[in-house]
């Protein structure tokens, strides 16, 4: 069972420049965490996936797992692990996650 779910999230990560693994969906967060991490990526326009670890179990463990972090939301950009809520939050205020999306190439709105 752990190979399918790793296997879905790498095709998941390595399938799209940014993906959100949630409680709940984009459109609505089930937590503060999820729907602060939305926020942050909203704010900079960025287009995203968004997995709702809710609608699976062996997703939510699974995911976890994979990155060894324990809790959700986590972020992942060009299939790399950037943190959970609080590092994306203070990576956006510092200016750290203008600087990474920049250097992956993912586009966003510079203005924020």
């Amino acid at each position: 069972m752990e190979n399918i779910v790793y296997t879905r999230i790498k095709e998941d990560i390595n399938n799209n420049d940014v993906v959100l693994y949630m409680k709940g969906t984009a459109a609505f967060p089930m937590c503060g965490f999820s729907a602060a991490a939305v926020q942050v990526l909203s704010q900079l326009g960025v287009t995203f996936k968004d997995v709702n670890v809710l609608e699976d179990n062996d997703i939510r463990q699974g995911i976890k797992d994979f990155a060894n972090w324990p809790t959700i939301p986590q972020l992942y950009v060009k299939g790399e692990f950037v943190g959970g809520c609080d590092i994306i939050r203070e990576m956006y205020e510092t200016g750290e996650l203008h600087d990474l999306l920049r250097e992956k190439q993912v586009s966003f709105e510079e203005a924020a």
